[in-house]
């Protein structure tokens, strides 16, 4: 039995580009902060950057696999690669674990205020989005 594939939906471009501008924007965060772009982190208080600066290697390397894995995912969303779906995946595992970090090991609500949790917040709602819409591609048969 062979597979066809199926043709790509509009919204394919669409989604798959946002999330590629969506997640390089968050490839940008991780570089500056990592080579201490004085002008990206003039942003934020003494006690956020010291807060960024105090990071284990095991939370770096897992906020590199969530960056860095997402805009692999949204690569492979838009060349409709089937393995985009398990990028996305990493990249989740690679959040979930700077999130124990920064949310129940230290006290990241607390130094980042309300803005910062709220925009963690926004980060797994568009994670789990595009997982979802990954997926739903994927069984659609779009994804090969």
């Amino acid at each position: 039995m062979q597979l066809t594939k199926a043709s790509a939906p509009w919204h394919l471009w669409w989604v798959g580009t946002l999330a590629v501008l969506w997640n390089a924007i968050g490839c940008l965060d991780y570089l500056a902060s990592q080579f201490q772009v004085e002008s990206y982190l003039a942003q934020f208080t003494p006690e956020q950057r010291e807060f960024f600066r105090g990071f284990p290697a095991w939370v770096v390397a897992s906020w590199a696999l969530a960056v860095w894995g997402s805009l692999a995912g949204s690569l492979g969303l838009l060349l409709r690669r089937s393995w985009a779906l398990y990028a996305f995946l990493l990249a989740a595992a690679g959040m979930a674990i700077t999130s124990v970090h920064n949310f129940l090991i230290m006290d990241g609500a607390g130094i980042m205020g309300p803005g910062g949790v709220a925009f963690s917040a926004l980060i797994w709602v568009v994670a789990v989005v595009l997982i979802v819409y990954c997926a739903r591609m994927k069984r659609r048969n779009i994804l090969r």
